[in-house]
């Protein structure tokens, strides 16, 4: 089932209106149903080792963050948070009094949230505000902390750079946008003073953090079709380096890695569609599909290596990954948890909280999981 969409206005660029839920499916057609879910033998026990809360409400826009021992969360009522890792108490918390739209960034010294309207929000690591911003439109996809710089992209298709000391306006880059684009779990990541971003034209961006330079720019999708909807190539999810190999993927286009070592010329690519983003090891990239059938495929050369369709309609999340396995979060609240190797289930639990939509983090002590209700918890995999 595909999210959200947004549709530019005519008369401001900045502005986004809601156009509701594109849907491929129809509650009077039992094909498009959640499939239920069947019982198997567990192969791995899951469980919840600690759960707090971090305020109220949930969203795409928001994604939990681990940086070390700790992990740090936003959710839409103002609460920012941080949280030890291993037992789950609150190291600090507090209340920027916005609603926000989008969170966290943070790099260990700056926390970063967005609000409602495109107000750009920076606290120390003890929780301490340290100034605000203006963006130029409501962002809708967490922050990227780093090297000095704290990036926000907008809903009119702008990254805009502020100096993480005192909020100044560093730098701005706009790309041309399509009329619609998915609200959906899109992030952005730092890598050797590179800030790496997917973009709704179907490109994926490398951009010099201290000039604004775009540096690189590679195809994910090529936009087809005759009608707006059809056209949607948004490059969702994360995009993942995983050696020298930097991996994207678009809504209605396709999974591509490229070589970074060569210029981001592209190494594979297949025809693939998917809402959420991608997750990806040393041997496996793994994606659910618009009827969140999860695959895994070959890093190497996306050979399709499995399929599973145990959780068919089930409006996945983003993967994440653990030692022990493949894990998705679904609508109910069900963590699932498949080998790596070949998709077969090993193990789920339930965290309650309604649908999962922020993106899982895997951890060497086991998945962080932000539900929609607003809880934190780890689940642990013995």
């Amino acid at each position: 089932m595909a999210k959200h969409v947004f549709k530019r206005s005519v008369v401001a660029m900045a502005v986004v209106l809601g156009l509701g839920v594109l849907t491929a499916c129809s509650s009077s057609n039992p094909r498009f149903d959640p499939v239920p879910l069947t019982d198997f033998q567990p192969e791995v026990q899951a469980n919840v080792r600690w759960s707090t809360s971090v305020g109220s409400g949930g969203g795409y826009g928001f994604a939990p963050m681990v940086l070390g021992p700790n992990v740090y969360a936003a959710t839409p009522s103002g609460a920012v948070t941080k949280v030890d890792v291993a037992t789950g108490r609150p190291v600090w918390s507090t209340n920027v009094d916005k609603r926000l739209s989008a969170g966290v960034g943070a790099d260990g010294r700056l926390v970063v949230v967005a609000a409602n309207d495109g107000t750009v929000i920076a606290l120390d690591d003890q929780g301490q505000e340290q100034w605000r911003a203006q963006a130029a439109s409501e962002v809708n996809v967490p922050p990227a902390v780093g090297y000095g710089v704290v990036v926000v992209r907008s809903s009119d298709y702008r990254l805009q750079a502020f100096d993480a000391r005192n909020g100044e306006l560093l730098w701005s880059v706009q790309r041309p946008g399509p009329a619609l684009a998915l609200k959906t779990s899109i992030q952005m990541d730092i890598v050797d003073g590179m800030l790496i971003a997917g973009m709704p034209n179907g490109r994926v961006m490398a951009v010099d953090l201290g000039t604004g330079a775009v540096q690189w720019e590679g195809t994910v999708a090529v936009s087809k079709g005759a009608t707006d909807l059809e056209r949607i190539i948004d490059v969702v999810g994360l995009p993942l380096i995983r050696g020298p190999l930097l991996c994207a993927a678009a809504y209605q286009g396709r999974i591509v890695c490229f070589d970074v070592s060569k210029g981001g010329v592209p190494v594979w690519s297949r025809d693939f569609s998917t809402s959420v983003g991608i997750g990806a090891d040393d041997r496996f990239v793994y994606a659910a599909n618009r009827h969140d059938v999860l695959s895994g495929f070959s890093m190497a050369d996306g050979t399709a290596i499995w399929s599973q369709e145990g959780l068919r309609n089930r409006r996945l999340s983003a993967p994440a990954v653990v030692p022990e396995a493949v894990v998705v979060g679904d609508s109910e609240g069900y963590v699932h948890l498949l080998s790596r190797s070949d998709g077969r289930f090993l193990g789920r639990v339930s965290v309650g909280g309604g649908a999962i939509t922020s993106p899982l983090v895997g951890t060497d002590r086991g998945v962080v999981v932000q539900t929609g209700n607003g809880n934190l918890l780890l689940v642990g995999v013995n």
